[in-house]
C-alpha cells in the first residue's frame, strides 16, 4: 500500500502527514460533512451573540482588546473548531458593534436581510472570481443582468455599462479616471499640436458640493491632478449645490484656462442626507459639455422606493453614478457598483493581459469584466443582491428604505421642538444633524458638551451616534437605516445625550467657579 503524501515504498514523512491532515481542511466533494458541521457552529455562534446582545456596544476601548489579540501566537494553532471559536469570541464577537441593533444611530452601516447572507454564505463557498468568464461563467453573466437592472432603474438607456465595485470610494475613483481620460481626449483631440500630458492634468479640475464626500478629493490625489484641483461649491441653507455658484465656478474656470474634467453631484449626502438639483446641474453640465457623475452611494436606495423615486429625477442625464448597495439596500459589506450611461467609456479601465483576457477574447465575443474593472480578482458580490431580489423583490427592499426615511422626518420634527437641542437642516433622506444647546449655556461649552456626551455614550454602549462639523461647530448625528428602530428608542438615546451633556456643563461649571483667581 502506498502511503499518502510520502515516496512510494517509503513511511510517511513529518511532512507528508502534515499535508495529510491539512487536506482534510480543504473544501471539496470529500469534506463535505465537515464544512456543514464547521458552518454550523459558526453561525450558531454569531445567532447566539446577537440574541444576547442589549445593546449595539459593549464599550470596549483600543487599550482593552489590544494585550489580548497581540498575545495570540499566530504559528500555534489551537486545532480545534470549538476553541478557535472561543477565542473568536473574545476577540472580536464579544465586542463587535451590532449594526442590526435598534440604537445602533451614527454611520452608514445597514442591518443586512437574510437572502443576502444566504448569498454570502455561498459566494464564498464557490470562491468565484469575477475578472474573466473562464473563472466565473454564469457569475459573469448574471452581475452584467444586474448592472442592466440597475441602469435601467436608473433610466440609461441601452448603451449603458458598469461594473461592480468594492464600495462608493473606489466607484467615485473610477468614475473620475474615466472623466479625466474623456477631458484629456477632448483638450488633445483639439489642440493643435499634442500638449503633454502633465501639463494637461495640471488644468482640470473638479467641481463638488462643499457638503459632498471626501473620496472625491482622495481619488483627485490618486490620478496625479494638482493639489488645487477640486473645488468645492457652495450649498444653500438646505446644503444642496448652488446651481448659481455652479454655473460661475465653471465660467471662472474657463476664463482661467483651466479645464472641467467632471462636476460631481450628490444624491444623498453623508452628514445631510441631502440630493443636489439634479436636473439643473444637468442643465449646466449639458450646455458647458462637462462630465456629470452624481454619487448616489447613499441615495440609490431611492431607486427602488414606491413613493420616493421622483427624488432622483435627472440622475438618468449623468454620465456615471455611483451606488452602494451595502448602504441602502441592505446589503453585507462589499456590495456597490459604478453605472456609466455610454458603456465605451470603460475602456479607459482596460488593459489586456495574454495570459488573462487577451485582446483575441473580445473578437471572439467573451465576456471578461477585468476589461470594466480597476480591480483583477473579485468577489461574485452580484451573488447578494441577486439572490435578495430573487426572494424578496425590489418593491420589499424600497419599503424598508421608505420606513427609515419616514422615521428620520419624525425624528427631525422631535429634535425641532425639543428645547434642548438644536437641529440643522432637514434630510431627504435618513440622517438627522442636531447638537445639544439649551437655553443658558455658555456657548463656549456647547461643543464640549457634544463631544463628551458622544462618547460617554459610545463608552456606556447604550447606544451610538456619529459627530460631524457644521460650519466649524460640533454636532451629532443620527444615521436611521434600521426598520427596527422607532421613535421610542431614538427619545430614549437623546434623553441620554442630554443627561451625559448636562452633566458635563454642570461639571464643567462647577470647576470653573472654584478655581483661584
Amino acid at each position: 500500500m502506498i502511503s499518502i503524501g510520502s515516496p512510494t515504498g517509503a513511511a510517511p514523512t513529518d511532512t507528508g502527514r502534515a499535508a495529510a491532515t491539512a487536506r482534510g481542511h480543504l473544501f471539496n466533494a470529500g469534506t463535505l460533512a465537515r464544512y456543514r458541521d464547521v458552518l454550523a457552529r459558526g453561525v450558531d455562534r454569531v445567532a447566539r451573540r446577537v440574541g444576547e446582545a442589549d445593546r449595539p456596544f459593549t464599550g470596549v476601548t483600543p487599550d482593552d482588546l489590544a494585550p489580548l489579540i497581540g498575545a495570540i501566537d499566530l504559528d500555534r494553532p489551537l486545532g480545534d473548531t470549538d476553541a478557535a471559536l472561543d477565542e473568536l469570541h473574545d476577540v472580536w464577537l464579544r465586542d463587535a458593534v451590532w449594526f442590526h441593533h435598534p440604537r445602533y444611530l451614527a454611520h452608514l452601516n445597514c442591518p443586512v436581510v437574510i437572502p443576502a447572507l444566504l448569498g454570502e454564505a455561498v459566494l464564498s463557498a464557490v470562491n468565484s472570481s469575477l475578472d474573466t468568464w473562464d473563472q466565473s461563467a454564469g457569475a459573469t453573466l448574471m452581475e452584467r443582468r444586474l448592472i442592466e437592472w440597475t441602469a435601467g432603474r436608473i433610466g440609461f438607456g441601452a448603451g449603458a455599462d458598469g461594473v461592480f465595485t468594492s464600495g462608493g470610494t473606489q466607484s467615485n475613483l473610477q468614475a473620475m479616471l474615466l472623466a479625466r481620460e474623456e477631458a484629456y481626449r477632448t483638450v488633445v483631440g483639439g489642440s493643435a499640436g499634442r500638449p503633454d500630458r502633465p501639463q494637461v492634468l495640471s488644468r482640470l479640475r473638479i467641481l463638488t458640493s462643499a457638503a459632498g464626500h471626501f473620496s472625491v478629493q482622495k481619488a483627485a490625489k490618486l490620478l496625479g491632478l494638482a493639489a488645487d484641483a477640486v473645488l468645492a461649491v457652495p450649498t444653500d441653507a438646505t446644503r444642496r449645490m448652488r446651481t448659481d455658484e455652479l454655473a460661475r465656478t465653471i465660467d471662472r474656470c474657463h476664463r482661467d484656462g483651466q479645464v472641467v474634467m467632471a462636476v460631481v453631484a450628490t444624491a444623498g449626502t453623508t452628514d445631510f442626507g441631502t440630493v443636489d438639483p439634479l436636473p439643473e446641474i444637468a442643465d449646466i453640465c449639458a450646455a458647458a459639455g462637462v462630465w456629470l457623475h452624481v454619487d448616489a452611494a447613499y441615495g440609490c436606495g431611492l431607486l427602488v422606493s414606491p413613493t420616493r423615486r421622483h427624488v432622483l429625477d435627472g440622475i438618468e442625464r449623468a454620465a456615471s453614478v455611483t451606488v452602494d448597495y451595502h448602504k441602502s439596500f441592505f446589503q453585507p459589506v462589499s456590495s456597490s457598483a459604478l453605472l456609466v450611461r455610454d458603456g465605451r467609456t470603460l475602456r479607459h479601465a482596460t488593459w489586456h493581459a495574454d495570459y488573462l483576457n487577451p485582446a483575441r477574447a473580445v473578437e471572439q465575443g467573451i465576456p471578461n469584466q477585468v476589461d470594466k474593472s480597476i480591480q483583477t480578482t473579485r468577489r461574485f458580490d452580484a451573488c447578494k443582491l441577486w439572490l435578495t431580489l430573487r426572494i424578496m423583490g425590489p418593491d420589499a427592499i424600497g419599503a424598508l428604505f421608505d420606513q427609515v426615511v419616514d422615521l428620520a422626518a419624525q425624528a427631525w420634527r422631535r429634535l425641532d421642538a425639543d428645547p434642548r437641542f438644536e437641529v440643522a437642516a432637514p434630510s431627504q433622506l435618513s440622517t438627522v444633524v442636531f447638537r445639544y444647546r439649551p437655553s443658558g449655556l455658555a456657548p463656549d461649552l456647547v461643543d464640549e458638551a457634544n463631544l463628551h456626551a458622544r462618547d460617554a455614550l459610545a463608552a456606556s454602549g447604550a447606544a451610538l451616534v456619529a459627530g460631524t462639523k457644521v460650519d466649524g461647530a460640533h454636532h451629532l448625528k443620527l444615521t436611521l437605516l434600521n426598520p427596527e428602530t422607532t421613535v421610542d428608542d431614538i427619545a430614549h438615546v437623546l434623553d441620554l445625550i442630554a443627561d451625559h451633556a448636562a452633566w458635563y456643563a454642570r461639571t464643567a461649571a462647577t470647576a470653573e467657579l472654584s478655581c483661584p483667581v
